[in-house]
């Protein structure tokens, strides 16, 4: 695919996702929910990629929805939306993207340059570390406008920062500092906005040159999937499976004699081809 609206990079296995409309603080269309699924698409498939980072070109992350289509905006009906042929209903193109992130097998680290409003936070509920700028902007508008939280968020907020502030951030609408997103727990840190990629990358290096590859990968689904669990022995299950294989693994030997020799690991194991035979261990759930 050709990126009209992202651009897609890689250096020091890391790739970077930039949403690129800056002119229009790089609102969101499904254009760009195409694209960056595309870009999540290729991170997976491609070894040398350790991390993603996701930012903003210019002064914003993402200032939600593009309405430049007016009261129409999100008529689904008025714009053609396609329909799922089982239920009848369209999908919502946030959930689409925020899907696919929870499905990466590469960690993936949020730098909110600016303002993030509307799907321009949702997006980033499930990857797995946000860094804000000092100066970033966040709010869950969407009753402001009419409308109710999307792309999944009503199971990644609360998990991220529990039910009472979630329903108080979207009950509001309110447009609140990164400051209140970092005592909530929405945020990992602040930083400068100058300082802000190279945080990123510094965490997004930190994972490359320390960590097993197929160990990240299972243990980004085995953190994620298990936040659903109604009882500890799913996750003994797959703790079990994992330790049994990854146990017998060159990985592992690697990773104990270079920790017994003091030197620094290689692992020899790629996520492209070595990812244990009963992963994944869950069936996919149809849209109904």
């Amino acid at each position: 695919m050709d990126y009209e609206q992202i651009r897609y990079d890689v250096a020091d296995n890391i790739a970077t996702i930039t949403l690129n409309r800056p002119d229009q603080l790089n609102a969101f269309t499904g254009r760009m929910m195409a694209e960056m699924i595309d870009a999540f698409d290729q991170s997976d498939a491609d070894d040398d990629v350790r991390a993603v980072i996701v930012t903003g070109e210019g002064r914003g992350f993402c200032a939600g929805a593009d309405l430049s289509g007016g009261g129409e905006t999100f008529d689904s009906d008025a714009q053609r939306a396609p329909r799922e042929a089982a239920s009848g209903v369209p999908r919502d193109g946030g959930g689409l993207l925020t899907l696919r992130i929870f499905e990466s097998l590469k960690p993936v680290i949020a730098a909110i340059n600016g303002p993030a409003v509307g799907v321009g936070i949702t997006m980033t509920l499930p990857m797995d570390i946000r860094l804000a700028a000092d100066d970033a902007k966040i709010g869950f508008v969407f009753a402001k406008r009419g409308l109710v939280p999307e792309a999944a968020s009503s199971w990644f907020l609360p998990r991220a920062v529990g039910v009472s502030r979630a329903m108080e951030w979207v009950a509001t609408g309110r447009v609140f500092p990164a400051t209140e997103a970092l005592e909530a727990g929405l945020v990992r840190s602040i930083h400068p906005k100058a300082e802000l990629l190279d945080v990123a990358r510094a965490l997004g290096r930190e994972i490359a040159e320390n960590t097993a590859p197929v160990s990240v990968a299972l243990s980004r689904q085995m953190l994620w999937r298990m936040l659903g669990a109604d009882h500890p022995m799913e996750a003994h299950k797959i703790d079990s499976r994992a330790i049994h294989t990854r146990g017998s693994s060159p990985d592992v030997r690697e990773g104990v004699m270079s920790f017994l020799e003091k030197r620094p690991a290689s692992y020899p194991m790629k996520v492209s081809e070595g990812m244990p035979d009963w992963f994944p261990w869950w069936q996919d759930r149809p849209f109904e």
